[in-house]
């Protein structure tokens, strides 16, 4: 039987945001946040919110755009460790994580952007966030980075690949707040041998 192994590592909330107002199109800017109630729906009145969602360009392969799936993009969690690498080789001093839309910026967790699917981060109140995958650079942070008068925007999704964080969504609702540190927990299973073959 498959089992989830709580891990020695452990991550600090070091920002929280949301989107909750339609924004210019292609733009995306999160507000922040001192915590979040989350519900099993995410974060209410979220942009992200909901237990279900319509379907993306990056499920073409499986539903035609617009078809009603579960929602497993409730939130974002990037790295701050890895936001600074993005904008050291944009040449930026800082970068803004209301930029990428960022809900969760962590500190702590290695490679967090390569975390294995179903890895679940767990609060001190015992919420718990489950990884759903990597998350691709996006023409909307281009757009959002040059508007906030950054020449260096178009180079973001080279700098951010393998660095974007991921989404996720509420598997046990609770309270999330700046500071709290969550508790990696990642299945007990090795990596699939097959992952080469079925890319190419």
């Amino acid at each position: 039987m498959a089992v989830l192994i709580p891990t020695d590592f452990s991550a600090r909330v070091v920002w929280l945001g949301a989107q909750f107002q339609p924004v210019e199109r292609l733009v995306i800017q999160s507000v922040p946040l001192t915590e979040m109630a989350l519900s099993f729906a995410g974060l209410e009145g979220e942009v992200h919110g909901g237990l279900t969602r319509a379907s993306c360009s990056r499920v073409t392969a499986q539903y035609p755009k617009g078809t009603t799936i579960r929602n497993v993009r409730q939130l974002t969690i990037v790295s701050a460790e890895e936001m600074a690498d993005v904008a050291q080789a944009m040449g930026l001093s800082t970068f803004d994580y209301p930029w990428v839309g960022a809900s969760v910026v962590l500190e702590g967790i290695p490679d967090l952007t390569h975390l294995p699917p179903s890895s679940r981060l767990q609060g001190p109140d015992g919420v718990t966030l489950v990884i759903d995958m990597l998350n691709e650079p996006c023409q909307q942070v281009v757009v959002t980075i040059a508007k906030a008068g950054h020449d260096a925007a178009k180079g973001f999704r080279a700098a951010a690949k393998g660095r974007r964080g991921v989404t996720a969504w509420v598997e046990r609702e609770g309270l999330l707040r700046l500071g709290d540190v969550l508790r990696l927990h990642v299945p007990d299973q090795r990596a699939w041998s097959h992952l080469e073959q079925a890319r190419a």
